[in-house]
């Protein structure tokens, strides 16, 4: 019997109309988008089926959207093909907000708490520093060893992180632009591969979020957290948990901490995972796994058309 994990992408998979198609088609699908409109008081589907884009891509609202695009697709798999996750799935992983979706497919989270802490994360690490003094960076094709050595050295200009490993040789940093700048230049002196500044908003996943921080620890004491019916990989570890203080400790520590996301499907394979399925809008995931682990079956599910052929496959 193949082993399942079942994983649910971040933001930059976002894109104006997506999702549109399983509403439509699916009741199931058209429930979920009315619950996330219904907890936020506000008509986010429109935006998000019909834009315009630098409204859906504005941090507040791309994380919310992302876990409704991802929560329509998975019911719709719960309600027309009988999926049921606790037996089929092995582990449940998300990257960055994703792991909030993965947290809600897992029941541990329901739905409407789940778009309004997005919400809530969204806002407060768009607020949590000033336009202009933070950035980050896509460092391509260097080992970790070298993107910390690249790190150090340019922290003498500003506060430089790692933000994502996302595997592959691609990893994400993150800190003040004057830092990042200088770390995009070490990283060309170096002959690494490609260096490049990303077109974010804010320096997520570094110690400069720790107002964002402060408002998710704070938000989270108060959230109903149940323990997961699928053990769910936590970013800031890249391990198993269920533990529902431990999830919450995890989730307020991955404001500021490295997405572990190479170590995290590392250790999956290692568990036994033959199989992953992406849930939700875009390919990234997919991607990514592909190059950690070219041994591994994956596959993305996020139209009608996806969800048949899944569905064929069980």
């Amino acid at each position: 019997m193949t082993v399942y994990a079942f994983v649910f992408p971040g933001q930059g998979s976002q894109s104006v109309g997506m999702g549109a198609d399983l509403a439509a088609a699916f009741p199931a699908a058209r429930a979920v988008f009315e619950e996330v409109d219904e907890a936020l008081g506000e008509k986010l589907s429109k935006v998000i089926f019909e834009g315009p884009a630098e409204t859906l891509t504005a941090t507040d609202n791309a994380q919310p959207a992302l876990m409704a695009v991802s929560m329509a697709v998975l019911r719709v798999l719960e309600t027309e093909g009988g999926l049921d996750l606790k037996k089929k799935a092995t582990f449940l992983a998300g990257h960055s907000l994703g792991e909030y979706a993965a947290l809600a497919a897992g029941r541990s989270l329901n739905i409407a708490e789940t778009a309004r802490l997005l919400r809530l994360r969204g806002q407060a690490m768009q607020k949590a520093v000033p336009a202009g003094e933070g950035a980050m960076a896509a460092i391509i094709g260097a080992t970790p060893e070298q993107v910390r050595e690249i790190c150090k050295a340019a922290s003498s200009d500003g506060i430089v992180e790692i933000a994502n490993d996302n595997g592959g040789g691609q990893t994400v940093i993150s800190g003040q632009t004057d830092g990042i700048e200088k770390a995009i230049l070490i990283a060309k002196e170096m002959k690494i591969k490609r260096a490049l500044k990303l077109p974010v908003s804010a320096p997520f996943h570094c110690s400069m979020m720790r107002p964002a921080q402060e408002t998710m620890a704070e938000a989270l004491a108060k959230a109903p957290v149940m323990p997961p019916v699928v053990p769910v990989i936590a970013n800031v570890t890249a391990e198993q948990e269920t533990d529902t203080q431990t999830i919450r400790t995890n989730l307020i520590n991955q404001v500021t901490g490295q997405v572990r996301w190479r170590e995290s499907v590392e250790n999956m394979v290692s568990a036994g995972v033959e199989s992953f399925i992406e849930i939700g809008a875009g390919k990234v995931l997919s991607g990514l796994i592909r190059r950690i682990s070219s041994e591994s079956s994956v596959l993305s599910v996020g139209t009608p058309a996806d969800i048949e052929n899944f569905l064929k496959t069980l």
